[in-house]
């Protein structure tokens, strides 16, 4: 058996995001979190993508996590590996994007890697190196403000710069517009003049395909779904991949008890814990009371999901403003609210399962993280795709929670989805 493509991704919603999309594509895909165990059955599968929360931990940390992971990967015959990351670069200047993209190059044995976030379905364009989120640059979106990670340039250009050893060059819209060999072409001279990594404009979803050929040409590349999208058509193209008839198959229904918990504090996310309020009962944690006396305000929340539950979907939500969010990391640090949160909503998750819950929904990265981690999930299957770049998942296998009868999870980055999000994941999850 040898995959077509593997991937290696830097957090799990980005994980779910890239596997829906190749599954959509046409790539019978299967989801791991963390690297598998040898005996994952991988028969008739095309991708593999191995999920790794590696997005906001020491770089050192992420470059041997990421590396023990493409060597999986190459180990199961796949040519090409894709190393996922956020449609919207989430990094600081000492990484995490640089260092891994380094360290996997230089595995690979290439001297230069494409570089792309782009993601235009999703809203994600890249034109002369500066990634937009929707109509403004990058530095103007609400991403300026993200608690972990914010992002206040544009240009990728610089920002990859600053966080890889190698020099990094451009490939411009104007030679993506020519095709493939021309973006081939383009790579060949960065590359001869020392360049270590290109950020290449992308547009439209053509563009995409365009790139996804040219990438194939090299054993390593950079980018978000958008990519990958790209990646898949051009296997199932050159006939490196057999589209199957329906590749999001989920089996047999699930049914159980059904919960929500929301971690991020992304617009798109307050929003929809807003819309969610009209058609199931809220209950929001108070983060000044989780780090003053974490244990007690999870006891009410889990005591309150137990008395709801029953009679239907429940959400549980930290999410806050972003001024409250920055409020709070001023008078305890930024870490330590981060992590009292994903903590708390991981213990609640897991509590609910124990309660029967078996159809979760979870919006945020680090909360989807957390949340997988502690319920010890260790791959899933895709099933129908929620909104863009958010699909249904089947767990595969027996969690450290001690399922022994499959779950279905819907994980969301801040940003993904629509108002009634929340809504349409548990009609999908049946």
């Amino acid at each position: 058996m040898s995959l077509a493509l593997g991937s290696v991704a830097d957090d799990y919603t980005g994980a779910s995001d890239l596997a829906n999309t190749l599954t959509q594509a046409g790539l019978r895909t299967v989801q791991t979190i963390g690297i598998p165990a040898d005996d994952l059955d991988l028969a008739g599968v095309d991708a593999v993508v191995v999920a790794l929360k590696s997005r906001s931990i020491p770089a050192a940390d992420a470059v041997a996590r990421s590396r023990a992971a493409e060597a999986w990967l190459r180990g199961r015959g796949a040519a090409h590996v894709l190393f996922k990351i956020c449609s919207t670069f989430d990094s600081t200047d000492q990484g995490n994007i640089g260092p891994v993209l380094d360290a996997l190059r230089g595995d690979a044995g290439e001297a230069i890697a494409l570089v792309t976030p782009a993601f235009p379905e999703t809203g994600r364009t890249v034109y002369q190196g500066n990634l937009f989120v929707g109509a403004v640059p990058l530095n103007e979106s609400p991403l300026k403000d993200h608690p972990l990670n914010p992002m206040r340039d544009a240009n990728l250009v610089r920002v990859l710069a600053r966080q890889s050893a190698a020099p990094v060059g451009l490939v411009d819209f104007a030679t993506v517009a020519k095709g493939p060999d021309a973006v081939a072409a383009r790579l060949d001279a960065l590359a001869a003049g020392g360049v270590g990594a290109a950020i290449a404009d992308a547009v439209r979803e053509t563009d995409l395909e365009i790139l996804g050929v040219a990438a194939l040409g090299h054993r390593i590349s950079v980018g978000a779904s958008g990519l990958g999208l790209g990646l898949a058509r051009a296997l199932v193209a050159a006939g490196r991949a057999a589209a199957p008839d329906s590749a999001s198959d989920l089996g047999a229904p699930v049914g159980g008890l059904a919960a929500c918990l929301a971690g991020s504090c992304s617009q798109a996310t307050l929003g929809q814990i807003a819309a969610a309020q009209a058609v199931m009962p809220v209950r929001r944690l108070d983060p000044e009371r989780l780090l003053a006396a974490g244990e007690a305000e999870i006891e009410a929340a889990v005591a309150w999901a137990g008395d709801h539950v029953g009679a239907g979907p429940v959400l549980i939500a930290s999410s806050a403003e972003p001024e409250t969010v920055r409020a709070l990391q001023a008078r305890h640090g930024g870490d330590r609210v981060g992590h009292a949160i994903e903590a708390a909503l991981a213990r609640i998750a897991g509590d609910l399962v124990a309660r029967g819950v078996r159809r979760l929904v979870v919006a945020g990265g680090e909360t989807s993280g957390a949340v997988v981690d502690t319920l010890g999930l260790k791959a899933f299957r895709l099933g129908p795709e929620i909104a863009a770049g958010v699909p249904v998942l089947r767990t595969m296998g027996q969690g450290a929670a001690g399922l022994g009868d499959p779950m279905l999870l819907a994980l969301k980055s801040g940003n993904f989805g629509g108002r009634d999000f929340f809504s349409r994941a548990l009609d999908l999850m049946r």
